[in-house]
């Protein structure tokens, strides 16, 4: 029913719009993913000053109306994340997991394991450091997959169901082959299959970490899964 509500939102892109708007892409604990527009924004004594930036954690008032963008009417910061803005590296890696948050859930149906898998990766981003690696962004990917639904076979042959000699991986077989179902696969070493398996299996802190073929190998199967599933298209994690 249009009116104003409140929720909690990450803002994953924000494009300026008009003389003084812009126009932002949410990613809210309640309703998933939204769109809304911020007027005045960008006018120096704007009310909402700095709070509304990419990769912001607030808490915002919305009012719905008949349109497709909601009106931003109130917003506090929850967490600026403001260590990350100052590092290129955790910069470039907030950018790729807002990115990834918005081209998956494109619907306006709430998520809250991802809302928080987000939330939880910008805070590691602001406050660890090494958390800005390939092996680490990857982690993070595949937990998103496991979010959306999407989580590829990694205990036993996607076609066969054979758990012994995995040595290929298939989109459209869902996941791992065995050495007698790999007509369609790609080769997939034992340590990306590690790496995948240790980084479900573990806290995103605790993110493990690997060598730079299983980690093209592990950012490949994830990629694909995604493509040949969800019909998402991420850009390759670098």
């Amino acid at each position: 029913m249009p009116g104003p509500f409140k929720t909690e939102a990450v803002v994953l892109r924000s494009i300026r719009f008009g003389e003084a708007d812009r126009v932002l892409h949410l990613y809210t604990a309640e309703r998933g993913r939204l769109g809304a527009v911020a007027k005045g924004v960008r006018r120096p004594r704007s009310r909402f000053g700095g709070r509304l930036e990419p990769f912001f954690r607030t808490r915002l008032v919305l009012h719905e109306g008949r349109g497709e963008l909601c009106t931003v009417t109130a917003a506090e910061t929850v967490h600026a994340h403001p260590a990350l803005r100052e590092r290129r590296d955790a910069l470039e890696r907030a950018a790729e997991a807002c990115d990834a948050v918005l081209r998956l859930f494109d619907a306006a149906e709430p998520n809250r394991p991802a809302f928080h898998l987000l939330c939880r990766e910008l805070a590691l981003l602001d406050s660890e450091p090494a958390a800005a690696t390939r092996a680490h962004s990857l982690a993070f990917r595949l937990k998103l997959a496991l979010a959306a639904g999407f989580l590829p076979e990694l205990a036993a042959c996607a076609a066969c169901g054979d758990p012994e000699d995995l040595t290929g991986f298939s989109a459209s077989a869902g996941g791992v082959v065995c050495a007698g179902c790999e007509a369609s696969s790609f080769p997939f070493g034992k340590e990306a299959h590690d790496f995948l398996t240790a980084a479900l299996g573990r806290p995103l802190a605790e993110a493990p970490e690997a060598l730079e073929p299983a980690l093209r190998q592990a950012d490949r199967a994830i990629a694909e899964t995604l493509e040949h599933h969800a019909h998402v298209r991420l850009r390759r994690v670098a």
